[in-house]
């Protein structure tokens, strides 16, 4: 699959400006973000690349700043290369967890060693949600327990769990690279209880799980919520991420009324990641 990279420089910078963008981007299918001291980078597969909305998008903030556009056609076996030399570095996480590609030759030694092939899919560790979200499993006692990671882009979440000692693990998503990467992610890691599903939450049916990560949009966590909860165990916890400080009003409401308890949240650069519980029903 093609891609298009594009560069989006904002004069005069400011960094509010680039989170809204990546947030209003990510909602009309643009998949991977790169943020650069100027603007950023976006990727959108070439099928799905509508100049007009994109346009559009930016002319809502012409009044008062003005933007920089580069479009850059990146062929899918250049990907890694593209990543390689720019982007994808080893990287440790909560000082016990480092996450790696293939390609790389030096790097500190960790408890926990994950091997992430760099594609299109989101999460190699240098998002701060995805960041945040390996910093809360890395807290918990995961031994014996059923995983369902939402949402799961390359499977380092997933991957993470099973690590730890997770039962079983079901990552879904709803792009069919993310469910590519995400098998051969497992495979590259020796994880042979994690199993990878296409689709969204109407894939969740009877199926119980002791915990829940959900690294996606605001709005898709608002809509699924009901159906988290419903697929957790008593006592079952729900780490969730993909959003800004000033959703987590909204969130909690919703969360607090399908009955989830609030227990706390960690926040990186106004991107956060919040923590319920299912109370005993």
């Amino acid at each position: 699959m093609d891609y298009f990279k594009i560069e989006i420089g904002i004069t005069p910078f400011e960094d509010w400006l680039r989170d809204v963008l990546i947030a209003e981007l990510g909602e009309v299918d643009y998949e991977s973000f790169v943020e650069t001291e100027t603007g950023l980078e976006a990727y959108i597969s070439k099928e799905k690349f509508d100049e007009k909305a994109l346009t559009d998008l930016l002319h809502s903030f012409n009044e008062n700043f003005s933007f920089q556009i580069k479009k850059e056609l990146i062929k899918s076996q250049n990907w890694n290369e593209v990543w390689e030399k720019n982007y994808f570095k080893p990287l440790v996480i909560g000082g016990e967890c480092l996450v790696r590609a293939p390609f790389h030759k030096e790097y500190p030694q960790c408890k926990y060693e994950i091997v992430i092939e760099p594609n299109m899919a989101f999460g190699t560790g240098n998002h701060e949600t995805t960041s945040m979200m390996l910093e809360a499993i890395l807290k918990e006692n995961l031994a014996g327990k059923k995983v369902l990671d939402m949402g799961c882009g390359t499977g380092i979440l997933g991957i993470l769990a099973s690590m730890k000692g997770a039962e079983s693990i079901t990552a879904i998503d709803i792009d069919e690279w993310s469910v590519k990467g995400t098998y051969e992610n497992a495979e590259l890691n020796n994880i042979k209880n994690l199993k990878v599903k296409k689709g969204d939450a109407s894939l969740l049916r009877d199926e119980k799980y002791d915990f829940i990560f959900a690294n996606i949009h605001k709005n898709v966590l608002l809509n699924d919520l009901p159906a988290y909860s419903k697929s957790l165990n008593n006592n079952g916890k729900l780490f969730i991420s993909g959003f800004y400080t000033e959703d987590i009003p909204d969130l909690k409401v919703k969360a607090e009324s399908v009955g989830l308890e609030d227990i706390g949240f960690a926040t990186k650069n106004n991107w956060v990641a919040a923590f319920y519980k299912k109370r005993n029903s």
